[in-house]
């Protein structure tokens, strides 16, 4: 039987293909848009955990995503939290949300405070002199374009001089100064968000209720890096789930439809196999079996396909945007391989029964 499986596969190549690649690309979609949306996701959580905050201050009613958030705060009032006890930086900080040329969080920045909070380990160059100035991560700064210090580079329509190039987790990947991005974007004298350094973890709390019991900031919210880090899931992201159901319903759609298409037709082309091995004493499992495993055999192959696609859409990227973060799991890479397949064996399920409910007769005389 398995000889005749195999034999049925090499005798007809082109649907064969077809259907190993429709199965390739059911698991490079599904794997591939879980790679950029992860990968997004825990590289903002790690560049936003290495600004060296203890404690950070939103509005009540602001988002967690800053970035998307505007700047309802009067930046001054960082300088009230510094005058607290055990508050050793506060630092103000615009975050922009720029789809000008890419997808990108700009961070607007008060140098000395910022730095205050984790100093910044120099790549080359050094900090601001200039309002139209900008520091660049090295991972930025490796994307191919030539970046280095003493360059220009368009920042909203705005050329910015290279000043400094540093070790990449500080946040945002360019970092201007904050009256420069807060003229920019309407936003003078204004704060997306404060960072807090404590003098002593032990004091958070202290830092805390001193906050909650200073007049006008009681509307504030407090909360620590960690609890901001931990909100970093897909499940707190709008929209997040549902387009990783609506790709993989998609993929799987897709694949199940390739898989019916190609069994059902063999199923047409095979009758008189069907026949002849039903009147040889083949039972209706038998004939089932030999149909899936067919399909599985298929399947199999699309996922190996699939997976070493995705690895390659990975490698491409790395080389052509090294500082685009594509992150692929093993748990994902099980859980598409079991997606896409358990997807190919429903799509065989009806033209093996059908072929199972054969009559023989029929089949043999079957022209």
């Amino acid at each position: 039987m398995n000889k005749l499986i195999f034999a049925n596969l090499l005798h007809r190549p082109l649907r064969s293909i077809i259907s190993v690649l429709a199965v390739a690309i059911e698991v490079v979609m599904i794997l591939s848009i879980v790679a950029i949306f992860m990968g997004m996701l825990n590289d903002q959580k790690q560049r936003t955990n290495g600004i060296g905050a203890d404690l950070v201050i939103r509005p009540s009613n602001a988002s967690f995503m800053t970035s998307v958030g505007g700047a309802p705060m009067p930046a001054r009032i960082a300088e009230v939290f510094r005058r607290m006890p055990h508050v050793a930086a506060a630092a103000p900080v615009i975050t922009n949300f720029s789809m000008t040329g890419n997808v990108e969080v700009l961070y607007g920045i008060d140098y000395s405070s910022y730095n205050a909070l984790k100093p910044f380990i120099w790549v080359a160059g050094g900090p601001f002199q200039r309002p139209y100035d900008v520091i660049i991560d090295d991972v930025f700064a490796r994307t191919g374009n030539g970046y280095s210090v003493g360059g220009t580079l368009t920042i909203l329509n705005h050329p910015f001089r290279i000043c400094g190039i540093v070790e990449s987790g500080k946040g945002g990947r360019k970092l201007v100064p904050i009256e420069t991005l807060g003229e920019l974007t309407g936003y003078d004298g204004r704060a997306s968000v404060i960072y807090l350094k404590s003098d002593n973890a032990a004091n958070e709390d202290a830092i805390r209720k001193e906050i909650a019991a200073t007049r006008g900031l009681e509307g504030y919210n407090v909360q620590t890096m960690d609890d901001l880090i931990s909100l970093y899931t897909p499940s707190k992201f709008p929209g997040f789930d549902k387009a990783l159901d609506v790709v993989i319903t998609i993929a799987v759609v897709v694949g199940f439809l390739v898989i019916f298409q190609t069994m059902y037709t063999a199923v047409l082309e095979r009758t008189r196999e069907i026949g002849i091995l039903k009147s040889m004493g083949a039972s209706k499992p038998t004939i089932v079996g030999v149909l899936l495993r067919e399909c599985a055999v298929l399947a199999i192959a699309g996922v190996l396909v699939g997976m070493a696609a995705t690895l390659g859409v990975r490698a491409l990227l790395d080389v052509r945007y090294p500082g685009f973060s594509f992150e692929l799991t093993a748990a994902w890479m099980v859980k598409g391989a079991a997606i896409a397949f358990a997807g190919s064996l429903l799509g065989s399920l009806y033209p093996a029964w059908m072929a199972a409910r054969k009559d023989p007769i029929d089949a043999l005389a079957y022209e």
